[in-house]
């Protein structure tokens, strides 16, 4: 397998209790973030949580931490140079 470039120092986790509660860390950056959908940027890559009423309670960038309450139904990552092809379309990924 293949080792990943560019991964940073800092430790990634995620602590999920009961789909209620979730802890991240390694967090770089919040992307986007409503009450059904958050998208952070990690040293690990891109994570999308989807969910009801999702909440951030606590962010702190400096250290990476991050804590959401909310219903969470699912977590997926992607890696981080997926973020410039997310949007575009089949027509526009062809004539790349």
């Amino acid at each position: 397998m293949e080792e990943r470039k560019n991964i940073s120092n800092r430790s990634h986790n995620v602590v999920l209790e009961n789909r209620k509660k979730m802890s991240v860390s390694g967090v770089e950056h919040v992307t986007s973030f409503s009450p059904d959908i958050i998208i952070l940027v990690t040293v690990q890559g891109n994570i999308t949580i989807k969910g009801e009423e999702l909440d951030i309670k606590k962010l702190n960038l400096d250290d990476g931490n991050l804590s959401i309450e909310g219903y969470i139904s699912s977590i997926v990552y992607s890696d981080k140079e997926d973020i410039g092809s997310k949007g575009i379309s089949f027509l526009g990924k062809m004539f790349k």
